[in-house]
């Protein structure tokens, strides 16, 4: 998809789009999902420093002195009858190699670093939707500006077509000529809000190509409509769902996993440390030489320390780290309840928006027949002019709250997906049953992974691109070679992305 929209940018700015490729282009280039692949390789890099710690260590020392004074005039003098070196230069060089055997501190480094790798990934899947989410709706905004331009424009032909109804009767002079100004200025009210409709949509599309990626004065072809499916969860299926698999849920377990090491980590306090080294040092009138017999020497052995009083600074440090774990226990305590709350506030405002559209369709239809009243009426002398703007007025309005119901059903119903965690490119549940085995994170996001091309290391994302790029080239010649063949067709052969997880596969899952 891709492909086939950056070819059609450069041939002629405008775009064929539906609802799953505007989903993909966010996930792709979406910089705030670059963001948050920028958290996951710190966090792995973190990791990284910390297993590092515990590793051996080499370290050269190396020092070169002009040395002189009346120490030395002896060891000159000495030096002078044949009873000894002189010195006027004095190198010393020394290799140490060193590694931890037990340091509880750095355990607990490592553990902290672990889990903030965790919440990482979790945190680029919570991303992950949330975009799916801002794309979705920023779709059914396209299609909700489109359906009240259509409304507006009904409303001015109309209020046209009644306005060329009273000036024909006024030139009879069966009507006055406030009846001709006062469907004037409803017309021209009409005129006003359709170009505001418009601006709306023009607005619109440079929102969603903003979040696609795409250059915000890109031109959008959009076919879909806004239709009504209904909904089978029940809200506690809806509920019991998202506690198991909402990412950030996960991710607030994930950050009293990292606090609980952070207690441990202040407790190493309390414990020695424990290291082995190993140093061989040499010294000599030139650099590497060792004719200074005194500084030739070597040793290796172990050594530990232990603070046996700290005037209390390891409990406070431990009383700290409590706290924390405290803070991070009620976080993923009040995240549930926020999870419930979400999940609560979609579903309601689903259930809202079905029966609206419901009494809305009703709406529109009695507002139809209620203007072509209104209108038979007026031609025949027995109705009044207000009646007929009254009635086009309310049908205005009756279409306008169905197509508003149309976009509240869908909007929810992509918010209760969001609300739920139905996921983009992780399963939670595999993935957090993974981690629990033992498996790192890399092993645990490829147990986890729904799509076989699912980006979590920047690293990753880049091999796309690059690999898009090649694909792009190789249409592009394609093209040049056979004109009958389209981009699109290239892009068929290039093969096409997975289909994305829904509410309605979930609800199939659930039933079996």
């Amino acid at each position: 998809m891709t492909m086939m929209a950056t070819g059609t940018v450069m041939a002629a700015d405008t775009v064929q789009l539906d609802l799953h490729d505007s989903v993909q282009m966010a996930l792709e280039n979406n910089r705030t999902i670059r963001q948050a692949l920028t958290d996951v390789d710190t966090a792995k890099w973190s990791l990284s420093s910390a297993r590092r710690t515990m590793g051996p260590t080499l370290t050269w020392t190396t020092s070169a002195n002009r040395i002189g004074g009346d120490s030395l005039d002896s060891a000159h003098t000495a030096h002078a009858a044949g009873l000894g070196p002189a010195y006027d230069y004095a190198w010393n060089n020394t290799a140490q190699v060193g590694m931890p055997l037990y340091n509880a501190a750095v355990r607990g480094q490592i553990n902290q670093a672990r889990y903030g790798l965790n919440t990482a990934d979790l945190t680029l899947e919570e991303t992950k939707q949330a975009i799916r989410l801002q794309a979705t709706s920023d779709y059914y905004q396209i299609l909700q500006c489109r359906n009240l331009i259509d409304v507006q424009q009904d409303a001015v032909m109309t209020l046209q077509k009644h306005l060329d109804n009273v000036n024909a009767q006024y030139r009879v002079g069966t009507v006055a000529k406030s009846d001709v100004l006062a469907s004037q200025v409803q017309l021209a009210n009409a005129q006003q809000s359709l170009v505001t409709a418009q601006n709306n949509y023009d607005i619109a599309v440079s929102t969603l190509n903003n979040v696609i990626g795409l250059p915000t004065d890109t031109v959008l072809d959009i076919r879909d409509q806004l239709k009504y499916t209904k909904y089978d969860l029940s809200q506690d299926d809806c509920t019991v769902y998202a506690l198991q698999n909402r990412a950030d849920g996960a991710a607030a377990r994930y950050a009293v996993k990292r606090a609980e090491a952070a207690v441990q980590t202040a407790k190493a306090g309390y414990q020695p440390t424990v290291n082995a080294a190993v140093s061989k040092a040499i010294g000599g009138e030139k650099p590497f030489d060792n004719d200074h017999t005194s500084s030739d020497s070597w040793s290796a052995g172990v050594n530990a320390s232990w603070d046996i009083f700290d005037n209390g600074i390891t409990q406070a440090s431990v009383n700290s780290a409590n706290m924390a774990l405290l803070k991070a226990q009620e976080a993923s305590a009040q995240t549930d309840d926020q999870i419930r709350l979400d999940v609560r506030t979609a579903y309601l405002g689903l259930q809202a928006a079905e029966k609206n559209i419901q009494t809305t369709s009703v709406a529109v239809t009695q507002a139809e027949e209620d203007y072509k009243i209104a209108q038979v009426r007026y031609s025949a002398g027995v109705g009044t002019n207000l009646d007929v703007m009254d009635a086009e007025e309310k049908l205005t309005t009756a279409r306008t709250n169905y197509y508003t119901a149309l976009y509240n059903y869908n909007t929810s119903k992509a918010s209760l997906d969001k609300a739920m965690g139905i996921p983009v490119d992780l399963d939670v549940v595999k993935y957090t049953a993974a981690e629990k085995t033992g498996k790192a994170a890399p092993q645990a996001r490829k147990d986890a992974a729904l799509n076989e091309n699912a980006v979590f290391e920047m690293a990753q994302l880049e091999q796309q691109k690059k690999q898009a790029t090649e694909e792009a080239k190789q249409a592009e010649q394609v093209q040049a070679a056979a004109p009958d063949t389209t981009i699109q067709q290239a892009a068929d052969n290039a093969g096409s992305s997975a289909e994305p997880v829904s509410s309605e596969t979930v609800a199939a899952d659930m039933a079996k």
